[in-house]
């Protein structure tokens, strides 16, 4: 049976060769660290080229390669952008329950590393330029296809670089990336999330002092002691809420979606003192961490140093801390919350310094824009009484090097309610055949809708 969308794709034909295509992506070992993208480029581009597309591959470093194609519009509009990576993150082998690079088909799912994170994208944009270009369907805008390397290393050799090196490739008026689409269903209703903002990340250093001497005549100023005074009190308490315009419309959104008497305990979730009365009702635990990464800037422990030897108390302990930042605030406001948490007077006090390594700013896009109204109308087709919401993601993607540049980039990859999506960066990676055919038919329409 053809399945056909509202400008005449065959989205039948579409999910069959995105499943394809992502079996084969996933074949390529594109771990990184090293990266090695090179051939999954070049496999790309063998792919377009027989479809009649043109690509470029853009390779900075030996073996860091990332895929442009470009399918032209009449230019009555900028370009839109749909944007994916190919490296992945490593997997274990003997923690698997299937091959991490094999690609398999079990139990109507697609197994391997990168089935969600973003070699699905990549098949996804690989099927539907192929069926715009097969169409010949008379595009407003440009419609360019880019998948980058380094992503999950930062981005270095992949879209910064094509940024600060290659600006023409990427220039657009909005971007379709990964950092969202999952299915989130409260009250019965289902919302999809699609992200408009993400945490800018900042790592912080703590320094303890103390005492040295011999680990077998304890006394009371042991940096190590103090060292871990300082993380318990950072790990067990919260730093302020602080309500971003995208934390706003999704609560605001999501309470105007769910049954009546739930709407006013998600607007709760505004509520500073309230929050997790909110969260219980709505949210599992899961979600629920999320929803907390939204309200605040985060300070998560992670590396701890303090003797080199077990019979040696040392004269410091260092810890760094990984510190996420919401929009509109910087690395100095996150300190000043810190310090205030940790009792600090200035920098330092006493025996315990705090100090910031690199950080890098939040950023966000407008929440509702055309792309945004295209993507609504795709999903309330495909999954009739579903809904969309913005979502702040509490990680980073590659949608934050496009936004400075003024582009309006939203991260969304539809999946079904169901899908595994916590084994992103996991162990026994996979995505079910049906979201890859809900996902093509989805961002289809909003392609569509979008570019003609």
């Amino acid at each position: 049976m053809m399945h056909v969308s509202r400008s005449g794709f065959d989205t039948g034909r579409a999910g069959r060769e995105a499943t394809a295509f992502l079996q084969s992506l996933i074949q390529f070992d594109t771990t990184n660290p090293p990266g090695n993208e090179i051939a999954c480029a070049r496999y790309i581009s063998e792919v377009f080229e027989r479809g009649g597309i043109q690509s470029e591959i853009i390779e900075p470093a030996p073996e860091r390669a990332s895929v442009v194609a470009r399918l032209e519009g009449s230019g009555a509009k900028r370009p839109l952008l749909l944007l994916s990576h190919l490296d992945v993150v490593p997997a274990v082998a003997a923690d698997w329950k299937r091959a991490p690079f094999g690609g398999e088909i079990v139990d109507g799912e697609i197994w391997g590393r990168g089935a969600l994170d973003t070699k699905n994208l990549t098949a996804i944009w690989m099927a539907l330029m192929l069926e715009i270009k097969r169409k010949g369907l008379p595009l407003a805008r440009d419609v360019i296809f880019a998948a980058t390397a380094d992503e999950e290393m930062g981005g270095a050799w992949g879209v910064k670089w094509l940024v600060d090196n290659r600006p023409e490739l990427l220039d657009c008026e909005f971007a379709l990336n990964e950092g969202g689409g999952g299915a989130l269903v409260v009250g019965g209703r289902t919302m999809y999330v699609y992200q408009t903002a993400e945490k800018g990340t900042c790592r912080a250093g703590v320094t303890a002092h103390g005492t040295a001497g011999h680990a077998s005549m304890p006394h009371d100023d042991n940096p190590v002691v103090h060292l871990g005074a300082a993380l318990h009190k950072v790990g067990a308490n919260s730093l302020p809420m602080h309500v971003t315009d995208t934390l706003r419309l999704f609560v605001n959104r999501v309470a105007e979606a769910v049954p009546d008497d739930l709407g006013p305990t998600v607007r709760l979730l505004l509520d500073p003192d309230q929050t997790a009365t909110a969260l219980a009702v709505i949210a599992d635990k899961h979600h629920a961490h999320a929803f907390q990464a939204m309200m605040r800037n985060t300070a998560c422990p992670t590396v701890v140093q303090g003797s080199n030897k077990a019979n040696v108390i040392p004269q410091t302990a260092t810890a760094q801390i990984d510190c996420r930042i919401l929009p509109g605030q910087t690395p100095d406001t996150l300190l000043d919350e810190l310090r205030a948490l940790l009792g600090l007077n200035g920098q330092a006090n006493g025996k315990i310094e705090l100090h910031l390594d690199r950080s890098a700013l939040a950023t966000e896009s407008p929440p509702d824009t055309l792309l945004a109204r295209a993507l609504e109308k795709a999903v309330a087709r495909h999954d009739p009484g579903a809904c969309i919401v913005p979502f702040l993601v509490p990680g980073s993607t590659d949608g934050r090097f496009l936004r400075p540049k003024g582009v309006v980039c939203y991260g969304f990859c539809p999946t079904l309610h169901g899908t595994p999506d916590r084994t992103i960066h996991g162990i026994n990676e996979r995505v079910s055949l049906k979201t890859m055919e809900f996902g093509v038919k989805v961002l289809g329409d909003a392609v569509l809708e979008t570019a003609l």
